[in-house]
C-alpha cells in the first residue's frame, strides 16, 4: 500500500497539483519521500515550520531563511521562480484566519504557472470550505506488514551480534509480532521493539504483551474508545458450547495461512440475549483467546455537547479501531446507543441517525480486520438494519443457563474463590437456582460468603440455598420480557448452547 501511495504523490507533483494536504503522523516518512522525488525531479527541497522557519534538505547552506510567520511564507512561495517542493509542517492551525485562506486561493492559481508544489503535512484535517476546490488530501497510511516485518527483521539481525541477547523469531512468532505492532508508526514499532530488548534481553512471543502496552497508550489518548485487559480465560465460560466452538474455529482466520487459504476475515457477531448471561464475559474471553486488543466503544463518550462532533468522534474512534487492527471492537448493550434512531430528527436534528448510518456503513463495507462484538438484551429497540445479513457473522441467541449449565457455573465461581466444590451438594444447589442467569448465582454465592464470614465459619451448601431464596432473579421479574425475546430468537437466531 506504501508503494502505491508513494506513486500518487509523486504523480500529483508531476502533474503539477499546486497544493497537497497530506493527513499523516509520520512526518520523517512523508518527508523522506518528498525529498527522493524533489532528487529525482531535479527539484529543490524546502520545509518549514513555525518554530524554525524556511530551511533546505538536500542543498544545506545554500539557502536558509527565518520566516516563521505564516504569511511571510506564502509570500515568498508566491514570489519563487525556481522548481521546489514546499513542505509545510503542521499548518492547519493558520488555516482559519481569513488572510491565510485569501493567500493560499491566490497561491493555488499562481504555483500552476510555475513547477512548485506546496505540501502541507499535518496528523490533523482542516480544510476551509473556500479551500476545498484548490487543495488535494491524501491520506498517507500507517506502515502495513511488510513495512512492519521489514523493520523488525533488521532489528534482530543488528542485534544478533549481541550475545547477552536472545532471539527467538520462527516465522510463526515473526506474523504474531508484526500483527501486533499494525496500527502503530514506524518510529514507535522501533521504540516498542527496542523496549522488549532492553526489559527482559529477549525478542520473542513473549514479547506481544509489550507492544499490546503501547496500543493501550494510544487508545488512552484518544477518549473514545477504552482499552480493556482481558484476564479472563476461556474455563471461565459455563456452557454457552455452540458459541465456544464456532469462537475456537475461528482463532487463526485473522493469520497470512488463513488468507492463502482462501478465508475471509471474521466481520463479527451480535450476542443477543438475557442480562447476566456470560455476553460481555465471552467478548472479554475471546480476546484472551485470539491474543488480541480489545477496545470496547462506550456509545455515551461518541456524543457531545459541540453540534458536528458526535459525527467526528464516530469517524475517529473508526479509524482508530482500524488502525489498531487486528483487534476486536467491543459494544456493549448497542440498543441503548440506537434507541433514539426512530425519533433522532426530531429530538437532535438527525446526529443519533446520522452518528449510527456511519457506523453501520462501516460495518458493511470494512476491509481492515476489526471483529465487532455487540451485546444487547432488548430486540425491540434495534432498527432493522442493524440485523441485516454482512453487518454481522452471525446473531447467537444466549439464554438462562439449564441444569447442566449452572452445575458449571457453580464450580467455576466455587473455584474462583478457592472453595473446592466437592464439599458442595452442587445438585442441591442447581435444583435451588432454577431460572437463575450466571451472574445470580455469582451474587447468590457472595451473598452467602458474607453470611458465613460474619459468623465466623467456613461457607456451605445451606448458606448459598439461603441467598438463593431470599432472590428475585430477573426470569421472575421480566418473564414476559423474556418470553417474547425467546419467541422472536427461535427462528431468528444461533443458539449459544446446545443443551
Amino acid at each position: 500500500m506504501e508503494d502505491r501511495k508513494n506513486r500518487e504523490i509523486e504523480i500529483l507533483i508531476r502533474a503539477r497539483y499546486p497544493i497537497l494536504y497530506i493527513v499523516t503522523w509520520e512526518e520523517r516518512r512523508v518527508e523522506d519521500l518528498l525529498a527522493a522525488i524533489a532528487r529525482a525531479r531535479n527539484k529543490g527541497f524546502f520545509k518549514w515550520s513555525s518554530t524554525e522557519g524556511l530551511k533546505s534538505s538536500i542543498h544545506e547552506g545554500r539557502f536558509s531563511e527565518s520566516l516563521k510567520q505564516p504569511v511571510e511564507i506564502l509570500d515568498h512561495v508566491m514570489k519563487s521562480t525556481s522548481s521546489a517542493i514546499y513542505v509545510l509542517f503542521d499548518f492547519h492551525p493558520y488555516m482559519e484566519d481569513p488572510i491565510i485562506i485569501r493567500k493560499l486561493r491566490d497561491l493555488a492559481d499562481a504555483i500552476k504557472r510555475s513547477r512548485n508544489t506546496l505540501v502541507i503535512i499535518s496528523p490533523e484535517l482542516k480544510i476551509p470550505h473556500e479551500l476545498e476546490k484548490e487543495v488535494t488530501i491524501v491520506d498517507y497510511p500507517l506502515p502495513d506488514y511488510e513495512d512492519i516485518k521489514k523493520l523488525l527483521r533488521s532489528i534482530a539481525e543488528e542485534v544478533r551480534r549481541n550475545p547477552q541477547v536472545q532471539i527467538n523469531i520462527t516465522p510463526e512468532v515473526e506474523e504474531k509480532l508484526v500483527k501486533a505492532a499494525l496500527g502503530l508508526t514506524l518510529n514507535e514499532s522501533e521504540n516498542v521493539f527496542a523496549r522488549a530488548l532492553v526489559m527482559n534481553n529477549r525478542l520473542g512471543e513473549e514479547d506481544i504483551e509489550v507492544i499490546l502496552m503501547e496500543k493501550e497508550q494510544i487508545i488512552r489518548k484518544s477518549g473514545i474508545l477504552e482499552y480493556y485487559h482481558a484476564e479472563e480465560k476461556f474455563g471461565q465460560i459455563g456452557g454457552l458450547d455452540c458459541l465456544k466452538e464456532w469462537m475456537l474455529k475461528r482463532g487463526a482466520a485473522f493469520s497470512e495461512k488463513a488468507r492463502r487459504y482462501g478465508l475471509p476475515q471474521p466481520r463479527g457477531i451480535l450476542l443477543l440475549g438475557v442480562q447476566g448471561c456470560g455476553k460481555s464475559l465471552c467478548a472479554k474471553v475471546v480476546s484472551s483467546l485470539w491474543n488480541l486488543p480489545l477496545l470496547r466503544l462506550d456509545i455515551g463518550n461518541v456524543f457531545s455537547g459541540i453540534i458536528g462532533s458526535s459525527e467526528s468522534n464516530m469517524r475517529k474512534a473508526i479509524k482508530m479501531a482500524e488502525s489498531l487492527s487486528p483487534c476486536i471492537l467491543w459494544i456493549d448493550e448497542i440498543e441503548k446507543g440506537l434507541s433514539g434512531m426512530k425519533s433522532s430528527g426530531m429530538s437532535d436534528g438527525g446526529t443519533t441517525a446520522r452518528v449510527f448510518g456511519s457506523l453501520l456503513t462501516w460495518m458493511q463495507e470494512k476491509k481492515e480486520p476489526v471483529f465487532i462484538i455487540a451485546t444487547a438484551n432488548d430486540i425491540t429497540l434495534l432498527p432493522p438494519e442493524m440485523l441485516r445479513k454482512g453487518r454481522f457473522d452471525e446473531i447467537f441467541f444466549v439464554d438462562l443457563p439449564t441444569e447442566a449449565e449452572r452445575a458449571q457455573i457453580f464450580n467455576i465461581h466455587l473455584a474462583k474463590r478457592g472453595r473446592l466444590s466437592s464439599n458442595f451438594n452442587i445438585p442441591s444447589l442447581v435444583a435451588a437456582s432454577e431460572g437463575f442467569s450466571g451472574a445470580e448465582i455469582e451474587q447468590a454465592i457472595i451473598s452467602a460468603m458474607f453470611d458465613s464470614f460474619s459468623h465466623d465459619r467456613e461457607l456451605e451448601t445451606t448458606d448459598i440455598i439461603n441467598a438463593i431464596t431470599e432472590t428475585y432473579p430477573l426470569s421472575r421479574t421480566m418473564a414476559e420480557e423474556i418470553n417474547n425475546l425467546r419467541k422472536w430468537a427461535q427462528q431468528r437466531t444461533r443458539k449459544a448452547s446446545s443443551y
